[in-house]
């Protein structure tokens, strides 16, 4: 019998010891690597050998960030990893401002292909305004960075993050698969050129909930190849909405399909619900978009296809549309419109919309009766519709 005690005692244990073993995480802190929280020493080499001690990791790691500021230089945390990789941010990471320092690269923190990696919590400062000077000047500028940038990724987790006054986009999903953006928030001016919040092209399962966007471009802007992309609550204003396109830049692109926007705020953007294309040839699609309970205050556009995009007018292709648009509804929108037309759908010629769908919509033109505008469109209604449809 007591062998028999001694025996199970042992098994427990050795349980035990392999779980705590398969549970355990490896703790990286930028400190230990040189990382100096002035806002002024120069972090970047730090950062890029925490990143390679934790890629490097057989065990699941983290990499932490105590509070301060931390200067970093266009940086690329690359993979693949031995193991997920959490970085856990207390503090602000600024760029250089001499906009030339990450302005040149097209990115300011690039994260390619790694699987598993959770960026928690922490600031970024990408100090755009003199990049945005130079560009209205008209001087030579660099190209621009976007400041957080996911290329080949999997299984991404963005919780908690703030990102103030990008260069260009604020984050970038390209090419990734099981995506989480949740509780972020995203602020630059409203007159900020191409600081679009969050954009999401070639990516599959992507899902952005409870955030915050003020900026000077699309607040989501979603790009070819985007497949079940799930947005909640989602507070965007200013900006130029919730925008799909612009599509047909090239001939050859991938359809975007299954996108949803549940219960959100517009408030004095540009535009609302958008999709947009150039008038030209595509292969592209668009098809099962769904947006449902949103609520429009003093929206420029609430509901608006354009299918001859081009923006100020230059280079327009005289063409027409490609881009197939199908299968997309709109259920209990409310709320002002700032122009009179609050519905506006301008398709293609060569290929209408089809499958419109419009459930119990309910949008005024500061406070008085607003107007719909339809052009080669297809497809139904239901409910109490306001303004009157013209599909």
């Amino acid at each position: 019998m007591d062998n028999l005690i001694i025996s199970c005692i042992t098994v427990l244990l050795s349980s035990i010891f392999l779980f705590l073993q398969s549970n355990a995480t490896s703790t990286f802190n930028v400190l230990s690597f040189g990382a100096k929280p002035n806002g002024q020493t120069d972090a970047t080499q730090p950062f890029l050998k925490a990143w390679g001690a934790a890629c490097s990791s057989v065990q699941p790691a983290t990499i932490y960030v105590p509070r301060g500021r931390y200067l970093i230089k266009a940086a690329t945390f690359r993979g693949p990893c031995k193991n997920r990789i959490t970085v856990r941010n207390d503090g602000t990471l600024v760029a250089p401002l001499d906009y030339w320092a990450i302005g040149n690269s097209g990115y300011w923190l690039l994260f390619i292909q790694v699987n598993g990696i959770s960026v928690i919590g922490g600031n970024l400062d990408a100090k755009g305004a003199a990049f945005w000077a130079c560009r209205k000047s008209g001087n030579n500028c660099p190209v621009g960075a976007r400041s957080i940038t996911f290329n080949w990724a999997n299984d991404v987790v963005i919780s908690g993050l703030l990102s103030i006054n990008s260069q260009l986009t604020h984050i970038v999903f390209n090419s990734c698969n099981n995506v989480m953006v949740r509780n972020v928030r995203i602020i630059a001016p409203d007159q900020s050129p191409n600081t679009d919040g969050i954009h999401v092209q070639s990516s599959t399962g992507v899902t952005i909930i409870n955030s915050r966007i003020k900026t000077g471009d699309d607040c989501i802007s979603i790009g070819p190849g985007t497949r079940n992309l799930w947005m909640e609550n989602i507070l965007c204003g200013p900006g130029h909405g919730v925008s799909i396109g612009s599509l047909a830049r090239n001939y050859e692109e991938d359809g975007v399909q299954n996108v949803t926007l549940v219960y959100s705020i517009f408030t004095g953007s540009d535009n609302g619900l958008r999709i947009k294309s150039w008038a030209r040839s595509s292969t592209g699609f668009v098809t099962n978009i769904n947006y449902r309970n949103i609520v429009m205050k003093y929206v420029d556009n609430p509901i608006i296809i354009d299918q001859n995009y081009c923006p100020n007018n230059q280079d327009c292709p005289g063409e027409t549309s490609g881009v197939k648009i199908s299968q997309v509804t709109y259920e209990n929108i409310q709320g002002t419109s700032t122009t009179p037309v609050a519905m506006k759908f301008d398709c293609s010629p060569s290929n209408p919309c089809e499958g419109i769908q419009i459930k119990d919509i309910k949008l005024t033109h500061m406070n008085k009766k607003a107007q719909s505008f339809c052009k080669n469109v297809r497809g139904s209604k239901r409910g109490v519709i306001l303004p009157d449809s013209c599909i």
